[in-house]
């Protein structure tokens, strides 16, 4: 092979696979390498599992030269988040109380990248039980990230992230339930897709906020989140929330072309009191797709302060409603922000919460009406770049909530109305932190979010840099 098999993106890797140009047997020992280089300065995995991996990849190996093809992931090495349930294998949730638990069921959505032929490399660091937009954990310490690892990754699918962008994993699960893949994407210049809720199974992946969670990919590019999306996404039915709304082809999609596309750019909100390196690369963003042939808009959005505040308070809600049990039995085994959090959503009237639920239909009529005439919406996934690990380590003390805030409110929004958004590698700060636009999608119209984002990606570079090793 001419590339370094750990450089290569998910779909190139998985068809080098699949042509016998390269053995997963070399693929996996490329990533391990890799790990054994980064992992010390990232801390971006929760286990390393090196020789269960080496042997899988060569029973793989062994059952492609003798014609057995699981699937488009034969012998493809990956690494998950460490909430999404392996029979047989820990979960920590990164968590202290669930450090030793051991399901007996697999998730829905990596059975199926599993049945697809991918090999089990390890599970990745997250923020404690998936309720953090930092990257912290107040117990297996802060995943850092690979372009500046003074900075955060974003979380809570932190080692997700920092994981996919310094080449340890070809892609990752996260979860989205406020912005978990959309800020790591961001933060760390990966690809990452939040589904419509009801367009990935969750059964089996540790809940935070029952309906506002959803299950997506971060990858290096928009084609490999299509790949991962067309493998995971459909009914299961031992999750009676998965949608009848039928599947696309999402891997055609990413061949598509931006003419005729019309984007539309928010008048306000999205747009406001944006650090000026991320306001210059959203500027950048739109003439690439102006250029690209897209119809650029101005559109008027309904209050989005008022979504992402609903959004906060039923997650705030559900959450508790959760943990509600361990917070009364082993409140010292909770970080100092994720009790706080929890303990503030127990305040909050069932009243309120109903209410707010049952706000969400007239709130994403009055959303569609206002996007009416856009294929979709592209907005700054976060106001600012990444902050360093020191100036964000707020714990629960007061300024807990305002830097919460802060970091989220552009992602907020979108769970709330439960629509689909795709965050790109757009551009990067003068002192080399990614940047990260998202774009907003109608209801399971993720097709056209990954034809813009493909679109962009033929012609930048921004999620083809790699970091450099620290020295």
């Amino acid at each position: 092979m001419s590339r370094e098999p750990a450089l290569m993106t998910l779909t190139e890797v998985a068809r080098a696979i699949a042509m016998k140009q390269v053995s997963s047997h070399e693929v996996t020992r490329a990533l391990l390498h890799r790990i054994a280089q980064w992992q010390p300065h990232l801390n971006a995995f929760m286990s390393v599992e090196a020789e269960s991996a080496l042997k899988a990849a060569e029973a793989a190996d062994a059952e492609l030269a003798k014609g057995n093809v699981r699937g488009p992931l034969h012998g493809v090495p990956l690494a998950h988040k460490d909430m999404y349930y392996d029979a047989g294998h820990v979960s920590t949730c990164g968590s202290l109380i669930r450090r030793d638990f051991v399901p007996t069921v697999s998730s829905t959505a990596l059975q199926r990248l599993k049945d697809a032929g991918q090999v089990r490399l390890g599970t990745l660091h997250l923020a404690e039980f998936a309720y953090g937009p930092t990257g912290h954990n107040a117990h297996y310490g802060p995943v850092r990230n690979p372009w500046n690892v003074a900075h955060i990754t974003g979380g809570s699918s932190s080692g997700s992230g920092s994981s996919v962008a310094a080449r340890l994993t070809f892609a990752a699960l996260g979860s989205d339930t406020g912005g978990s893949i959309r800020m790591p994407a961001h933060f760390c210049g990966v690809t990452g897709l939040k589904t419509t809720v009801g367009r990935v199974s969750r059964a089996g992946a540790m809940p935070l906020s029952q309906s506002l969670d959803t299950v997506g990919p971060l990858a290096r590019t928009a084609e490999d989140c299509a790949l991962l999306l067309a493998l995971m996404a459909g009914l299961d039915p031992a999750d009676s929330t998965t949608s009848h709304e039928p599947l696309s082809d999402y891997v055609g999609a990413t061949k598509g072309s931006l003419k005729g596309l019309k984007i539309g750019v928010p008048a306000s909100f999205y747009v406001d009191d944006l650090d000026s390196e991320v306001a210059r690369v959203l500027d950048e963003t739109i003439a690439v797709l102006k250029r690209e042939g897209a119809d650029i808009v101005t559109v008027e959005l309904p209050d989005q302060r008022q979504l992402s505040a609903a959004s906060q308070l039923v997650l705030a809600a559900e959450a508790a409603a959760f943990h509600k049990r361990w917070m009364i039995e082993r409140p010292q085994d909770y970080g100092p922000q994720v009790l706080m959090r929890l303990q503030n959503g127990l305040a909050v009237p069932a009243i309120t919460y109903l209410e707010a639920m049952r706000w969400r239909g007239p709130a994403l009529a009055a959303h569609n009406a206002a996007a009416a005439g856009v294929d979709a919406i592209i907005a700054p996934a976060s106001p600012v770049p990444a902050p360093t690990i020191d100036e964000s380590d707020v714990g629960g003390g007061p300024n807990a909530p305002a830097m919460v805030q802060r970091l989220t409110l552009f992602t907020r929004p979108v769970n709330f109305l439960g629509l689909p958004s795709l965050t790109i590698p757009s551009g990067f700060t003068r002192s080399g932190l990614p940047v990260g636009m998202q774009l907003i999608g109608r209801s399971f119209d993720e097709a056209t979010l990954l034809t813009i984002g493909a679109a962009f990606q033929r012609v930048t570079d921004y999620h083809d840099r790699v970091p450099k090793l620290p020295s």
